[in-house]
């Protein structure tokens, strides 16, 4: 099986490290960047993985040439939601109707590709909580383990079936607590639920994912926030399993270290992805005449954060 993963961040790096350390000598497992300079530079350090036992720098080799590569059977797109659809012109000659391309982006708005005929490949969407932080390029630190879930939005034939188990088995060997599931929708919307308490906040207050429960004032925040959301999935008919609140307290404090990907995002002055998700809940807000006051002024406070650094470039 030959695996691509694009986009050189914190879950990709991550992925494309874990994956590469176990695969079989029949299988190949590659990163790809869509800059030249940083695919060289990766080449030359590798990436970097620390955790809180090991510090490893695992070859993994990096193109930044889809020409370069041929044939892919599995692609996990790893890139940021505002970048998704330049990337797919990107790796266009990557794609054909058997690859079977793994959505990984935060926020509902990659659903959107799941439906029939949009793109020439299998789509497979997917959502993970492992906690992962870029210290630099290429350098990341594993900050918390978690559970990836993947599956299709619509009935697949056998051949996509037997892919996406023989790809699991790839993932469960590299150490990844993984599951095929036939609610992937609902998995999304629990993990955007989570996004929606989470990241703004951190980003707002410049706090770790467990610092947030510190603050009366903060907990009220994320609060309101998760409860407009929940609001606007019932009224959307979004099958929800577990109580939306707790999850994501519950991920507060069990990746109480961790820094969220928008944190990540506001210290490192790059565009956050405050409208893929809040802005989705307030989207829907309007077309479903729900109120989403908490999630809109959040929106306007972050973007006023990102204004504030890009007028300083």
């Amino acid at each position: 099986m030959r695996i691509g993963i694009i986009g050189p961040g914190a879950l990709g790096c991550l992925f494309a490290s874990r994956l590469f350390s176990v695969v079989n000598k029949e299988d190949t497992v590659l990163l790809i960047d869509h800059r030249p300079e940083r695919a060289r530079h990766l080449n030359q350090q590798g990436i970097r993985c620390e955790s809180l036992h090991s510090r490893q720098n695992i070859p993994v080799p990096v193109y930044s040439g889809p020409e370069e590569i041929g044939s892919i059977d599995v692609l996990f797109s790893c890139v940021k939601s505002y970048d998704l659809q330049h990337s797919l012109h990107f790796i266009t000659p990557l794609l054909s109707p058997s690859t079977l391309f793994i959505f990984l982006q935060n926020g509902i708005n990659h659903l959107q590709y799941g439906a029939p005929g949009k793109l020439q490949v299998t789509p497979v969407f997917a959502t993970s909580s492992e906690g992962a932080t870029r210290l630099g390029s290429g350098h990341i630190r594993h900050a918390g383990s978690g559970h990836t879930s993947l599956g299709f939005l619509s009935p697949q034939d056998k051949k996509a079936e037997r892919q996406l188990q023989q790809l699991l088995l790839i993932l469960q060997k590299s150490g990844f607590a993984s599951s095929v599931t036939n609610d992937i929708r609902a998995k999304i919307w629990a993990k955007l639920f989570v996004n929606v308490g989470i990241n703004g906040l951190t980003a707002l207050h410049d706090r770790s994912n467990g610092q947030l429960l510190e603050s009366a004032t903060v907990l009220e925040q994320l609060t309101q926030l998760v409860q407009e959301a929940e609001q606007v999935a019932r009224a959307a008919d979004i099958v929800i399993h577990e109580d939306p609140l707790q999850s994501t307290l519950a991920v507060c404090r069990n990746t109480a270290d961790n820094i969220s990907s928008m944190l990540q995002d506001v210290r490192n002055r790059r565009p956050t992805e405050i409208d893929t998700i809040n802005g989705a809940i307030s989207r829907i807000g309007k077309e479903l005449g729900i109120p989403t006051p908490k999630n809109d002024a959040l929106i306007t406070k972050i973007k006023k954060i990102e204004a504030a650094y890009r007028s300083k470039v």
